[in-house]
């Protein structure tokens, strides 16, 4: 085999993950959502009564935004990956479950959301902020 399981290559793997992930999630998702001002927040955050929290959607639309836009940011450079992570894992989990009450599973968050729970499970990796910043 041409790669054995080296933890180099597992690095530049989750490297890989991160920067396509959360490039992705700046870019097309985030961006859109924490520039939309306080009526996207408002039209997002009222998602969040398939979770039953029906109260401050301008708050959860925001913070929704918040998570995809600046959680992007963060994952791409890995730095605070396992926070960034957890927050957009919950905002995936959101995500699903509006589209099932809608018309049923969409696999974009579905897969988003076990991505995220992956990242938050094993970290940035090497080849991050995170890893440079540690306390050793």
């Amino acid at each position: 085999m041409f790669i054995n399981n080296s933890s180099k290559y597992q690095s530049l793997g989750l490297l890989l993950i991160r920067l396509g992930i959360g490039f992705s999630f700046v870019y097309f998702h985030g961006w859109e959502k924490i520039s939309g001002g306080v009526d996207k927040w408002e039209m997002l955050g009222n998602q969040m009564q398939y979770a039953g929290i029906h109260f401050l959607p301008v708050f959860w639309g925001f913070m929704a935004a918040l998570a995809e836009f600046g959680g992007g940011i963060l994952i791409t450079i890995g730095l605070f990956t396992r926070p960034a992570a957890f927050f957009m894992a919950f905002t995936m989990l959101v995500a699903n479950l509006m589209h099932y009450h809608k018309a049923g599973l969409e696999a974009h968050p579905f897969e988003m959301l076990f991505i995220f729970i992956a990242l938050f499970l094993m970290g940035a990796g090497k080849y991050s902020l995170d890893s440079k910043i540690r306390i050793r």
